[in-house]
């Protein structure tokens, strides 16, 4: 008897902080969502704190305009950003799995962009970005690609697209060291075979590597969609959301909503519903990925 309930007794305090850190916190969202908590309503007796107003908060979320717009922009945020990731870093892991002098060192270099905790790379983008003297704003003004220096996050269209490319630079090493290890687990002699039977290069690529990489594509795609869908801290540290809401994601309307305009409940309500669009990409991927690793 004994020997059955140690291994739940070893387990107890992992549940315990599961419970406590995860769990808790979650289920008093949800319930928030289901009452009218605003900063308006402090005190504990107040007779409309615990007031339930079922689906309503979830009924303004999706009836309200600025809802739709952000997450329009989330979702350009992460279809440019994740497709440009998993591009540049399936080339960068194609590259990086052959056999060159020096390869080791590349290798390492790579890693650094991602090494970078995302406030620190959001402060060096923006410095980049500067209208007066960043690096970025030069070398485009030098290129002709405008007119002189621009404030590059000063515009919506363009400030979008700024944050995505920091946002790239960043997270396209994890993508690219994801398939990497994939593509080192792949044997040479199906190569060799494909070779000996005429195949070339971009034969190979999409009738053995690209099959075979089904798996980690997945896994990386997953993952980064699923962080970009959340994308808050660079967007916060660049733009703040602006200009005009140009860059107001999901994750920063939720901030605006809970923690500035001070209503708790529609916050904890456009969470959950972020939380069923994440749900819903997921699921897209697994649908069309993981059949064929079957």
């Amino acid at each position: 008897m004994q020997k059955k309930i140690r291994p739940y007794l070893y387990l107890l305090p992992s549940y315990f902080v599961i419970l406590s850190v995860i769990l808790l916190p979650l289920l008093f969202a949800l319930f928030i969502s289901f009452i009218d908590l605003s900063k308006n309503i402090r005190k504990l007796d107040h007779p409309n704190l615990w007031h339930f107003v079922g689906l309503d908060n979830y009924w303004t979320v999706l009836t309200s305009d600025y809802f739709w717009s952000a997450l329009g922009k989330t979702i350009y945020f992460t279809v440019v950003s994740v497709g440009l990731e998993f591009i540049i870093g399936l080339a960068i892991a194609l590259i990086l799995n052959e056999k060159f002098k020096g390869r080791g060192l590349v290798r390492g270099i790579m890693l650094i962009p991602w090494a970078f905790p995302t406030i620190v790379n959001a402060v060096l983008w923006k410095w980049l970005y500067d209208a007066n003297y960043g690096t970025v704003t030069g070398l485009l003004a030098k290129l002709g690609f405008t007119d002189g220096y621009v404030n590059l996050l000063g515009h919506s269209f363009s400030a979008m697209n700024a944050v995505i490319a920091a946002d790239v630079w960043k997270n396209t090493p994890f993508i690219a060291l994801i398939l990497l290890a994939a593509l080192q687990s792949i044997p040479g002699h199906v190569y060799e075979a494909a070779k000996v039977d005429g195949a070339d290069a971009f034969r190979r690529l999409f009738a053995i590597t690209l099959p075979m990489l089904r798996p980690a594509i997945m896994v990386a795609l997953v993952v980064r969609t699923m962080e970009a869908f959340k994308v808050f801290d660079i967007i916060y540290i660049m733009t703040s959301g602006g200009p005009a809401g140009g860059t107001q994601t999901l994750s920063f309307y939720t901030y605006q909503s809970s923690m500035m305009l001070g209503n708790f409940s529609s916050g904890a309500a456009i969470a959950f519903v972020m939380s069923i669009f994440i749900a819903v990409f997921a699921l897209i991927y697994i649908k069309i990925l993981y059949k064929d690793v079957e």
